[in-house]
């Protein structure tokens, strides 16, 4: 095995900015776990975009290697939980926030936060997935947890082209939901039905004229990725017994509601931290993944190299992102 390997390194210059190169860094910058994996597969998301661009608030310390997914082949496991050779995920913990990611072509971390790949599910596929797919698939679990049935109504997804929304339209659609996706791209109408939309809306639709603490109830159930002000809107027009489950913070991480929506319709508000889950359920979890989480379109996603990384985030960083980005390792 090679000393050094590829990945994606994020270094603090003195001024205080930030800056990133693909450069070969030696095996030791690896921190001392368990089970050693051959990164083939990574993706991008939203917290990914923030390490790289120096938020103290994900990663506290640099230089640093971003990317809070990978998949890959086992190489070395002192635990012995896992043989080489087997093929495996990981997902959240700590990865690519204080622990190098996936954006390095190998990574070190405990045997309890990796999970064995499904086996109807391929490497490349466990990341088109990722960990958006993962978010997507908990918040569709917590929804049906509240009785919300493909005969309950209609499905709102919010920021549904970016990779937690857009995976919410799609698992959605295949259990049977009707699915209206909201967004602030008029010209990803096409892809969001590709993707498994009944109905399109523009974003703006969705704040009331006149805010009110009871509005219309307009939603029996919302899978929203966004948080802010488009979840303040959203509370007071849900339907009786409707349900949000709640998953992004892009618009802001505060809140201001009031409890009517609560205690005279019902309404829960379900919040969906995908980052520590406990074994039993993660690997639920990625049971119905396995069953539903294949045959993503392929224009919805793209496969891109560490070196074209920087203006990915660039995308992701202004809400540009459609759909997936994977990341593939060299070797792969």
């Amino acid at each position: 095995m090679n000393k050094t390997f590829n990945a994606f390194w994020v270094t603090e210059q003195e001024n205080g900015a930030f800056t990133s190169e693909v450069k070969k860094v030696p095996f030791s910058v690896l921190p001392e776990n368990e089970v050693l994996i051959k990164v083939h597969y990574s993706s991008l998301n939203y917290k990914d975009a923030l390490s790289a661009s120096g938020n103290k608030g994900v990663t506290k310390t640099y230089p640093f290697v971003p990317g809070i997914d990978a998949s890959g082949e086992v190489m070395e496991d002192k635990s012995d939980t896992f043989k080489p050779g087997d093929k495996v995920i990981v997902t959240g913990y700590d990865l690519g926030m204080n622990t190098f990611g996936g954006f390095g072509e190998y990574i070190c971390v405990p045997a309890s936060w990796v999970v064995p790949l499904p086996k109807q599910l391929s490497l490349l596929e466990s990341m088109i997935i990722g960990t958006a797919g993962y978010t997507a698939a908990y918040g569709v679990i917590r929804l049906q947890r509240e009785l919300i049935t493909p005969e309950s109504g209609e499905v709102l997804v919010t920021g549904a082209t970016g990779g937690v929304g857009s995976f919410s339209v799609f698992l959605l659609n295949k259990m049977g939901y009707k699915v209206i996706a909201a967004t602030g791209k008029p010209g990803a109408t096409d892809l969001l039905k590709e993707i498994g939309a009944h109905r399109v809306i523009h974003r703006d639709e969705i704040y009331p004229e006149k805010k009110r603490l009871l509005n219309k109830g307009i939603y029996t159930a919302a899978i929203d990725t966004v948080g802010g002000a488009m979840l303040e809107a959203l509370i007071p027009q849900m339907k009786q017994d409707g349900a949000i489950a709640c998953c992004g913070n892009i618009l802001g991480y505060e809140l201001n509601t009031n409890v009517y929506p609560f205690i005279l319709r019902g309404v829960s508000l379900l919040g969906i931290d995908s980052g520590i889950t406990k074994m039993p359920f993660r690997l639920n979890v990625w049971e119905t993944l396995e069953k539903l989480g294949t045959g993503f379109p392929e224009r919805a996603y793209r496969k891109v190299s560490l070196m074209e990384l920087p203006s990915e985030i660039e995308r992701i960083l202004s809400g540009k992102q459609t759909g997936r980005v994977v990341v593939q390792h060299s070797h792969s």
